[in-house]
């Protein structure tokens, strides 16, 4: 049996040992997908946990995220930095397993929509939202809030370098984007923008780095951040929305959200640096309420 063949759509040419590999790491995936999407959720949910707090720690992310730690809350002790970066890696290790479950948490009691209903049934409903989550709580969940309302999500990803495992991503998601799920590239903002001016809802993760975005404060020190949801509102005088998950014991989860406040005033440039800067602010404010629920192992300073 030979390797499928990569689609046009994958962007890359790969040599066939390097084909090789990231198939094999496809497979290996795949068996991991297998056991904890066979598992009843809590167990997936403890087992990956533990074996996320077991490796991490190990590997060279943990000492950046200890240092990010370290760098934000200058109270903290080393042990205690590395202590919350031990619990980072097990709460990133149910957010992986949840994952493999997403179609029975769509489908379950499990998911308390907590102050979504009251904010979106607020919005005007001749115009479309912007809708942002950062990666806390399992932000998977968020798009859930959005259908449950009745509104069809467009969200936007960045791939997987795994051609395979990318595309078992998209597939896996697509049920949640009913509006379209898109790789992060130029034609993919001029999609969104489309949607949400004929008043569709774009859901957008917005605490990763941005290098050519706004230096605006987060945790003390100055962030490149993304303009793009403060952009959209501001130019389109829509909504702008922050989403949070608080996780509840038993497998269990509710969901907040917030609305940004978005001026509107003669400089432009100056509107979407301010929401961008109070998008920012918000998100830290949730991370500060559990911080080890958020991915201090990514490079978000820079």
């Amino acid at each position: 049996m030979g390797l499928p063949l990569l689609g046009s759509d994958a962007g890359v040419v790969v040599s066939k040992i390097a084909q090789l590999r990231s198939y094999c790491a496809y497979l290996a995936f795949r068996f991991g997908a297998f056991i904890l999407g066979a598992l009843p959720l809590e167990s997936a949910s403890a087992l990956s946990s533990c074996l996320w707090r077991a490796i991490a720690p190990h590997l060279r992310r943990h000492k950046r995220a200890c240092a990010h730690i370290a760098a934000s809350y200058p109270a903290l002790t080393p042990r205690e930095v590395d202590a919350m970066a031990r619990d980072m890696w097990g709460w990133l290790g149910r957010v992986y397993a949840e994952g493999f479950h997403l179609h029975e948490l769509l489908q379950s009691d499990r998911i308390d929509l907590g102050t979504v209903p009251d904010l979106l049934k607020s919005l005007p409903a001749d115009r479309g939202v912007v809708f942002c989550g950062a990666h806390q709580g399992n932000w998977e969940l968020l798009v859930i809030g959005l259908l449950r309302m009745g509104y069809a999500p467009c969200g936007i990803y960045q791939r997987v370098k795994n051609p395979y495992i990318d595309a078992m991503i998209q597939r896996m998601r697509a049920d949640f984007y009913t509006a379209g799920l898109l790789p992060k590239q130029k034609t993919s903002a001029m999609t969104m923008l489309r949607h949400v001016r004929a008043g569709g809802a774009i859901a957008l993760l917005a605490d990763l780095r941005d290098y050519q975005g706004v230096q605006v404060p987060f945790f003390g020190r100055l962030a490149p951040s993304t303009p793009f949801p403060a952009m959209i509102a501001r130019v389109h005088d829509v909504p702008l929305c922050l989403g949070s998950v608080e996780r509840l014991p038993h497998g269990r989860f509710r969901l907040h959200v917030r609305r940004i406040d978005v001026p509107i005033t003669a400089d432009r440039d100056a509107d979407i640096a301010l929401a961008t800067a109070r998008l920012q602010s918000a998100i830290e404010e949730i991370i500060r309420h559990t911080p080890h629920e958020w991915m201090w192992a990514h490079r978000r300073w820079g």
